[in-house]
């Protein structure tokens, strides 16, 4: 491997996690409006300023948080012409009820980077969930857009789109999926503050001050017929130096890095006949169905589009080429239009390419190309749904347009029995409710499990818009590769059930392989009382399967433990923790010594602003989840039949 000048700094954390590293450090301000699933950047971004951060050159940060996200946008655009480096964050509604201003950012050339959150928009219900809507609906806006799979990312292309927009004096886009990516805890590696300050530069030497008396410019005039067109039009010098500029900004950053970026990742694509493009998380799912695909002698390949504006239609072009047929998965439909956006601008680019226009490559044919709609409102898409998509291209059927992933009539059907994670990973399904806190613990043990152990993790919630007091799920896969599926996981070494209802409102031991381990909160006095008030059919399950059963009143621990009332319900998750180093093998050979220090350093790092008594009560709910945790002996326990 050559050494590169910034390798990174290893961590976990979410897109969001990582945006604020980068935005505290580089801006100078940020004017937002908090909305879902943005709303973790702007906090963390105001928690900065509230700690009295300062930038890397040493300007102390301002957080301005207007009535709205219309208003947000305007005072950025105010921030920008004063010559400030800013950020804002913003998601779904939010960015449309932008879009007045988008249009004035851009054609007054104002460089300032955008982070959005990709939410589904309400034309059918409110969602405040995943859906690339909102982000196409401002994709004619005269910004340039970057889009992001995982965590990584999220963060090194905040760095690549300030760069590319200060470079042309363009506005840029950032995005990520809503809560997808945005809460996805991911092993990462943080830019250094070395690098960003060497990569960006110093804010005062790369933007004006349009607003400065003492060098008067023209901006935002109004203009009639006689001049509006060519100003207008004029603008095409600078959306020429887009393209350079970015293409520039990913070649340095991954020269600097070894994290290598293009306007496309193609994966496989050499010799493929068969391939899906598309944008966001859903692609990482798609590479390990292909190399799945690939074990079994199919030329298949795909292609992410990292850069959506501006669109690169000779890149596209030219990594199809050899392709029989194509299917272009997008996260939203929009059924009036010829097809859906990025389709569209596919269909576009194959049609210059064939015509023979200058920067394309020469095609003799042209692919079959298919539109499917997948993952609307964080609609899970699992790697079946991409294989039954490859399955459908290399068929003699002809859909032009189909969807993933329900039940309609123009679904196709999911193809079961393939495992996308690495060999030898273990994954968690957790069942509990909204405020129990369980959510955060979920993050911690994928911080131990990295800090500590030295593993790759992928956790995730499962919540709805209602959250607090509905019940909620949280994934966890611990491996030694990179994980790469993005989707509910059906193959479970190990379930924690905190919800008491779970058992009443579904069967949370679907999926745990056999000789499994669940945990299940219980307020039960002992082993008999506890087994028994399982349902039968639950029992006679888990003995067939030789699954592992432990059980806690964790709700008592909190209650003795917590030094605050107001935080009672939320500690008795992360009992979980403890519960969950007890019962698996990651902590095996881990001394208590060793073991509870790198824990404390966890707890700290969520829980420190609260103060250290909080710190101190959440590590001794841990102990006290390792060292209580009951197990039962299924073999010597009555099945209790209800007559």
């Amino acid at each position: 491997m050559v050494a590169v000048k910034y390798p990174g700094l290893p961590t976990t954390s979410d897109g969001s996690g990582h945006i604020v590293h980068i935005e505290i450090n580089i801006t100078e301000g940020s004017c937002a409006y908090p909305i879902t699933s943005s709303t973790s950047m702007a906090v963390g971004y105001g928690a900065a300023v509230a700690n009295g951060k300062e930038n890397l050159w040493g300007t102390k940060l301002i957080f301005i948080q207007p009535e709205s996200e219309h208003s947000s946008a305007s005072a950025a655009e105010g921030y920008a012409l004063a010559g400030g480096r800013v950020t804002n964050f913003t998601s779904g509604q939010g960015l449309i009820l932008m879009k007045e201003v988008l249009y004035v950012i851009s054609g007054k050339r104002l460089p300032v980077v955008f982070h959005i959150g990709s939410r589904a928009l309400t034309s059918q219900s409110l969602n405040v969930h995943a859906g690339h809507d909102d982000i196409m609906g401002a994709a004619d806006c005269g910004w340039g857009i970057v889009f992001a799979r995982n965590a990584q990312e999220a963060g090194d292309l905040a760095l690549i789109s300030r760069r590319a927009a200060e470079a042309s004096s363009t506005p840029f886009f950032n995005v990520q999926d809503g809560f997808l990516t945005t809460h996805t805890i991911e092993n990462v590696l943080f830019c250094e503050p070395e690098l960003m300050k060497e990569f960006v530069g110093n804010p005062a030497d790369h933007l004006r001050n349009l607003m400065d008396p003492y060098n008067p410019v023209m901006s935002g005039v109004v203009q009639n017929q006689d001049s509006y067109m060519k100003g207008k039009i004029a603008q095409r010098h600078f959306t020429s130096l887009v393209k350079p500029a970015l293409k520039e900004a990913m070649e340095s950053f991954t020269e600097l890095t070894g994290r290598k970026y293009d306007f496309i990742d193609s994966y496989k694509m050499e010799d493929a006949e068969y391939a899906i493009i598309g944008i966001g998380s859903m692609i990482e799912t798609a590479t390990t169905v292909v190399d799945h695909l690939r074990s079994l002698g199919r030329k298949v390949g795909c292609v992410h589009v990292t850069c959506f504006r501006p669109f690169p239609s000779a890149e596209l072009a030219a990594a199809v080429s050899a392709c029989k047929a194509v299917a272009v998965l997008e996260r939203l439909d929009d059924p009036l239009s010829q097809s859906n956006p990025l389709t569209v601008e596919f269909k576009a680019s194959i049609a210059d390419a064939m015509q023979g226009s200058v920067g394309f490559p020469s095609l003799t044919s042209m692919p079959k190309i298919h539109s499917g709609s997948y993952g609307l409102g964080s609609r899970d898409v699992t790697s079946g749904d991409i294989i039954a998509v490859y399955d459908m291209l290399e068929s003699a059927e002809n859909p032009r347009y189909f969807s993933l992933g329900i039940d309609h009539p123009t679904a196709l059907a999911s193809i079961a029995g393939f495992d996308g994670r690495p060999k030898g990973s273990f994954s968690m399904r957790g069942h509990s409710v909204g405020g129990f806190g369980s959510v955060t613990t979920n993050k911690i043990i994928a911080t131990v499990s990295e800090d500590l152990f030295g593993k790759t993790v992928q956790a995730y919630p499962k919540y709805g818009s209602e959250k607090k007091g509905l019940p909620t799920n949280f994934y966890l896969t611990i491996a030694d590769e990179r994980i790469m599926i993005h989707h509910e996981l059906d193959i479970l070494d190990f379930i924690a059930v905190q919800d008491v209802n779970a058992f009443l409102t579904g069967n949370p031991l679907q999926g745990l392989c056999d000789n499994g381990t669940i945990f299940i909160q219980s307020n039960k006095a002992s082993d008999e009382e506890f087994w028994n008030c399982l349902p039968a059919e639950s029992c006679r399950e888990m003995i067939e399967r030789g699954i592992k059963v432990l059980w806690l009143d964790t709700a008592k621990i909190a209650r003795e433990v917590s030094s605050r009332p107001d935080l009672v319900v939320r500690m008795q998750g992360i009992v979980l923790l403890g519960i969950f180093l007890r019962s698996t093998p990651f902590a095996a050979n881990t001394s208590e010594d060793e073991l509870y220090p790198a824990i404390e350093k966890s707890l700290r790092k969520y829980f420190g602003k609260k103060g250290e008594q909080v710190v101190q009560d959440n590590l001794t709910c841990v102990k006290r989840g390792f060292s209580e945790v009951r197990q039962i002996d299924s073999n010597t326990m009555t099945i209790m039949e209800v007559e």
